[in-house]
């Protein structure tokens, strides 16, 4: 991973049967490493992200400990009348994390 100021690396997605993000795995950094894979609901996830922190696509490659393959970053996209979890530059009228598997 290049050393980039990150604070966690979203691994996988769960959505609910409306297409919303249920819940997603994350890992967050704590100091210079990254925690073990955690599950954060969507309104957690949202108010992280509403706080400035910066989440990225990726996933931890093994044996490797806190060293990931990241691709783009998360964003909040704020719509009408309610917002959207989104990758990269991609604008959307519902979540929308394309390149995050889904569990």
């Amino acid at each position: 991973m290049a050393k980039s100021k990150v604070d966690g690396v979203v691994e996988a997605v769960h959505y609910k049967p409306g297409g919303e993000v249920d819940w997603v795995r994350l890992y967050q950094r704590r100091g210079a490493i990254f925690s073990d894979h955690i599950l954060v609901d969507r309104q957690t996830f949202i108010q992280h992200l509403r706080a400035g922190k910066r989440y990225v696509v990726g996933r931890r490659l093994p044996y490797l400990a806190s060293t990931f393959e990241i691709s783009q970053p998360v964003r909040l996209v704020r719509l009408s009348e309610k917002e959207a979890l989104v990758v990269g530059e991609a604008q959307a009228d519902h979540d929308r994390l394309e390149g995050v598997p889904v569990l």
